[in-house]
């Protein structure tokens, strides 16, 4: 019998919570590429124009255990900083993984910074066993939104 799963993550920005949000989950097909290089080779749109049901692809290198994947967008609300998507295509779906959804909300600081709250909760086939993809999964979150955040440091003006 296949098993549900999930996994939460947090990650502190001193980027505020609309900038880190729009560069690091809206915008982050066009910058990856550019700001992650050694793990995203290309990345664009395939369906839609960025709102519920669009799908946008993200190519990568070797250093990913698969060639590409592929999420659909399911919710957003970007007053909020908040989204779901559902990934319908990449390493594991369809061998190890029946279903996996990503629910990111990113929340306001006293200081002026942020805090990304991720949810992953993905549906084991049966017989499938989670080792450290988990623990990867967490630092490739993390690696996208401290990429994001020193890029908006960088670019003061970028995503106001």
């Amino acid at each position: 019998m296949a098993s549900t799963n999930s996994w939460t993550h947090e990650i502190e920005s001193s980027v505020s919570a609309s900038r880190i949000f729009r560069a690091g989950v809206m915008d982050w097909h066009t910058l990856a590429p550019k700001l992650a290089p050694q793990i995203v080779t290309s990345a664009h749109p395939v369906e839609g124009e960025g709102g519920i049901d669009s799908v946008r692809q993200f190519n990568f290198t070797s250093a990913m255990p698969f060639n590409l994947m592929k999420e659909r967008l399911e919710f957003i609300d970007v007053d909020k900083c908040e989204c779901k998507s559902t990934l319908i295509e990449a390493g594991g779906i369809g061998t190890a993984i029946e279903a996996a959804t990503s629910q990111i909300k990113v929340e306001p600081t006293t200081n002026g910074g942020s805090v990304v709250k991720v949810e992953s909760t993905y549906k084991l086939l049966s017989g499938v066993e989670v080792n450290d993809e988990i623990s990867k999964a967490k630092d490739f979150v993390t690696a996208i939104f401290k990429a994001a955040e020193a890029y908006l440091i960088a670019n003061l003006d970028a995503y106001n």
